[in-house]
């Protein structure tokens, strides 16, 4: 007798399923799943076999027969009308051996009319239905759910529908997208498993699908699948962030070995996805639109191209196969009016398009800048001309960019979409600039060596002399493109490492950029970069170190290096303390200031100590004289930078150690 006291349970192996690394992704799935209902029915049929009017159901993941190793296991009793008592017993006898096998359990217990009541009010329980799988006891008792959750889901679509669209928006804001993030959610980030599960619940509704959508959506939902697959046996925990460090283990699981193959693999099928999810979300828009009593009336923006309730579209009979500037007219008028692009018009293009001939003509570059300053809303619009092959006949180049992993932890995205968010965030600073096509375009292209081999700055410098030649720039501008490339980290690198309040420091940066207006054009482009590789890369003191760098090179340009700098450090203040003290340690606000004896290793005690206390240096300005040395140090909690320091605590520890007398001389 079992300790629910309803007998021993039957064998379920999942770890013998589990170690068996033949079964990946949905194959994995299905035999899991198959294990598991086996393994229920037998637990029915040997706790309540032979009762009538009670049935259980998968439902959810489940049902869908797409369990992951550490998938919760979604179930209802479905009964007609048993009493409390006899309902309890019955799902003990079944929820117990789930719990003691230490399987996540999702358990109801309804009937019909409760189950129906329930989904008529709740999308949770609405979508979970409609996956509704028999198990085991009344077929007939689930088959008339099934049939009459299918009903009601068709009835309610117009409550429905609009809530799973603005789901999907929601998530893409709240977890980004699949395929440009480095560390990517699985199931809930735009282009993930959750999207394809809104495209069925959406098809359930009554909306048709093409049949190469199912293909599509079938051959992705595969690859995303196997990688989740691997994750959760990998890992041995929930979670579906695919992290940078176990990206590798995944890849070797899965055979491919290279994880930046398998992260290219993904980032495709997340684009797929969610380029079919846009256009059955639009289909959606539509179809609850039809009550209306005409449709919104077509309304020329540019030369042969028109908008319609929320979608540009070539105009019939337009020249397709011979204006050049069209494709462009298209992109600028979608991000100027926040519009989606037809996709017949985006076929149209790619089996007619006029051929892209180089260098551009004046109109194509001026679009082509003119839809880069759109900024966040240009993205989109890329992307689609991006999965559509449009894009790279603009710019060949971008081709070996495209989904290209970086693989460290400063970067957020995808090179091709840290390039756009670069750019975007440029176009939001071209009131700094006196160039503001070329702070734009050099944002867009200042990392495209990145997805060829060698030195990415030395290889971006040959192929922007290509590209921006081809665009149809002058010389000049070409030059200065090319060396916004090659100085792109300047900025930023010296004011991390450098006395920005060195003479010579300066000196040597404005030797390198030569004019006051290429150095703004770099300071833009700089925070842009920052801002678009993640929030590691530009804090609040790397903004104020490059800006003061920025403001001091500014000043030694405009007086042709005859300016001097004002040294704030050490100030008056910090020499009345040292004249007054032998040691102190004082903190306040974010400084830490010391005054103590000099010796070696000095520094590396407080840093220590500060790291106990969780807090990083951010900046740091020594300064010794004889024996008497003076720290001040500004810091932040190494976690949430608004955090508020504890200098009773931090002071506390820095007097601990500056008061060891262990020696810490190189030996």
């Amino acid at each position: 007798m079992s300790a629910d006291g309803f007998g021993v349970s039957p064998e379920i192996n999942r770890e013998e399923l589990f170690a068996d690394r033949s079964l990946v992704g949905t194959v994995f799935c299905r035999a899991y799943s198959r294990r598991i209902d086996e393994w229920l029915q037998q637990l029915f049929a040997d706790r309540l076999g032979g009762r009538s009017g009670i049935s259980l159901v998968a439902v959810g993941g489940y049902g869908r027969g797409a369990l992951s190793p550490q998938s919760d296991l979604d179930v209802m009793l479905l009964h007609n009308g048993w009493n409390q008592e006899d309902l309890e017993e019955a799902a003990q006898a079944l929820w117990f051996p789930v719990w003691d096998e230490k399987i996540a359990l999702g358990h109801s217990v309804r009937t019909i009319a409760q189950s129906i009541e329930l989904a008529s009010t709740d999308l949770e329980t609405a979508t979970s239905l409609l996956s509704l799988r028999h198990l085991a006891g009344d077929a007939e008792l689930s088959d008339d759910l099934a049939e009459e959750s299918s009903r009601t889901w068709r009835k309610n679509r117009r409550k429905w529908l609009p809530q799973i669209v603005d789901d999907a928006r929601d998530r893409e804001r709240t977890n980004g997208e699949v395929a440009y993030l480095l560390e990517p959610d699985l199931k809930e980030s735009s282009g993930g498993l959750r999207d394809i599960n809104a495209v069925q619940w959406i098809e359930a509704s009554g909306i048709e699908l093409l049949d190469q959508e199912r293909r599509d959506l079938r051959a992705a939902n595969d690859v995303l699948l196997a990688a989740r697959v691997e994750l959760h046996r990998g890992t041995s925990r929930k979670g579906d962030v695919l992290l940078l460090e176990e990206q590798d283990s995944v890849a070797d699981a899965l055979g491919i070995g290279d994880a930046d193959v398998m992260m290219s693999q993904v980032a495709a099928s997340a684009r797929t996805i969610t380029w079919i999810a846009d256009d059955v979300f639009l289909r959606v828009r539509n179809s609850l639109r039809r009550l209306r009593l005409r449709a919104g009336k077509p309304k020329r923006i540019a030369d042969h191209v028109y908008l319609v309730d929320g979608t540009v579209a070539i105009a019939p009979g337009s020249p397709v196969s011979t204006d050049q500037a069209l494709m462009l007219r298209l992109a600028v008028a979608a991000a100027e009016n926040e519009a989606r692009l037809d996709r017949d018009s985006l076929d149209q293009l790619v089996d007619h398009g006029a051929e892209i001939t180089t260098p551009w003509s004046d109109e194509l570059r001026e679009l082509f800048v003119r839809l880069l300053r759109t900024g966040d809303s240009a993205i989109h619009v890329v992307e689609a001309l991006d999965h559509v092959g449009l894009f790279t006949r603009l710019l060949p180049e971008w081709e070996p960019n495209r989904s290209k992993v970086q693989r460290n932890q400063y970067h957020r995205f995808t090179v091709d979409r840290h390039l756009l968010e670069a750019s975007s965030i440029a176009s939001t600073l071209t009131d700094t600039v006196d160039r503001p096509d070329l702070l734009v375009v050099g944002a867009l292209l200042h990392d495209i060596g990145k997805g060829y081999p060698g030195d990415h700055t030395e290889v971006g410098i040959v192929l922007i002399d290509t590209i921006a030649s081809n665009m149809g720039f002058t010389v000049d501008d070409v030059d200065m493109l090319k060396r916004l490339c090659e100085h792109h980290l300047l900025l930023v690198d010296v004011a991390s490492r450098r006395d920005i309040e060195d003479l010579g420091t300066i000196a040597a940066v404005a030797e390198q950029v030569r004019t006051r207006s290429f150095l703004h054009l770099l300071a833009a482009l700089s925070e842009s970069d920052s801002i678009a590789t993640g929030p590691s890369a530009w804090t609040r003191n790397k903004a104020y170190l490059m800006g003061e760098l920025t403001r001091s090179t500014d000043r030694w340009l405009e007086s042709d290096g005859t300016t001097t700098l004002d040294r704030s450090f050490p100030a008056d203040e910090h020499l009345a303390l040292m004249a007054v003290h032998e040691h102190v340690v004082l903190g306040s606000d974010q400084t830490l200031q010391i005054v103590t004896r000099d010796r070696p290793g000095l520094f590396a005690r407080v840093a220590g100590a500060l790291a106990l206390c969780d807090l990083s240096i951010v900046d740091a300005q020594i300064h010794v004289t004889g024996t008497k040395a003076l720290e001040v140090l500004q810091v932040a909690d190494a976690y949430e930078e608004d955090n508020p320091v504890d200098w009773e605590r931090a002071v506390e520890l820095v007097e601990e150690v500056l008061g060891n007398s262990d020696d810490l001389t190189p030996r």
